[in-house]
């Protein structure tokens, strides 16, 4: 019953991420990808700091953690499961579309059960995990021989693409098993803030020395996405899964793994023009198997 009561919430999550991404590959013509997230995790550290200023008591805490264990754990939690990974994937979006970076997004989990196996001991690789591993695995390979872009302004996929999604889903599966293994009796919503504000002031220098802050090529338009990237795809996002895993736990907020390629792709086409060819889709199929072998429980 919980999980029917958890779709809405779960279908929300994914529309917002989902257009995030599709806004990120808008943004990308005007944005350099460190300049444009940079400004997004400043907004979104205010925003944190905002709910303890004025609404504590709806993260369930009265302020910033004392807790120099809790800010040292989350602080590579916010360079590894947040700077890293938002970068990576906006930069990605220069070479290909947003249908087929979330896509490739998709073997994060299949990534966190590989990687569970060599350090969580209590994770244990089944036949039917392993095999999920695989087709999963396959449907991305299958992307990769077919050198998709999902972009008609590119006939050959650039290989700079493909790498930068995978490296963000690597570093983003590293950080979810860190956090298994050493933050499980953490407070969920301290810990996103001190993430938050952590990539947040990590990313400033890095931009400042490396493209700056160069504004001149921004709409109007353009500061309008900045603001819902910022607001709704990280903000708003990180607090609805907080409250999707705080009220119906983990599972449901993992299955926005299905739902957000098809809500990139389907906004990609029809707001950016993006091409969803057989391919892609075939690959998102056996992509879609795989995951789903790798979420059930034999009895």
């Amino acid at each position: 019953m919980s999980r029917h009561r958890a779709l809405p919430y779960v279908l929300l999550l994914s529309l917002f991420y989902g257009s995030t991404l599709v806004i990120s590959r808008f943004s990308v013509g005007m944005y350099d990808p460190r300049t444009y997230v940079s400004l997004r995790l400043i907004m979104a550290a205010l925003a944190h700091a905002a709910v303890y200023r004025f609404a504590g008591g709806a993260s369930g805490s009265q302020g910033w953690s004392r807790s120099p264990h809790l800010w040292k754990l989350a602080m590579v939690l916010g360079i590894l499961g947040t700077a890293i990974p938002m970068t990576s994937i906006v930069s990605s979006l220069q070479y290909q579309s947003s249908g087929v970076t979330s896509l490739l997004l998709t073997l994060n989990p299949v990534i966190t059960i590989l990687l569970a196996q060599l350090f969580l001991p209590e994770e244990f690789l089944t036949w039917r995990k392993g095999l999920g591993a695989l087709i999963a695995l396959g449907g991305a390979g299958l992307l990769l021989l077919r050198g998709e872009t999902g972009l008609a302004d590119f006939a050959q996929a650039d290989w700079r693409g493909y790498a930068w999604v995978l490296t963000g889903v690597f570093a983003g599966s590293s950080a979810g098993v860190f956090a298994r293994r050493y933050m499980r009796d953490l407070n969920a919503w301290d810990v996103a803030s001190v993430r938050m504000l952590t990539a947040a002031v990590v990313l400033i220098p890095v931009t400042l020395f490396t493209v700056g802050y160069d504004m001149s090529n921004v709409t109007a338009v353009g500061y309008v996405v900045l603001v819902y990237a910022a607001l709704v795809g990280t903000f708003g996002g990180m607090w609805l899964n907080f409250y999707i895993v705080k009220t119906f736990g983990a599972t449901p907020a993992s299955q926005t793994s299905y739902i957000i390629p098809v809500i990139s792709t389907g906004l990609g086409a029809l707001a950016l023009g993006e091409t969803v060819t057989w391919g892609m889709l075939v690959g998102m199929a056996i992509i879609f198997v795989g995951i789903t072998l790798l979420n059930s429980r034999g009895r």
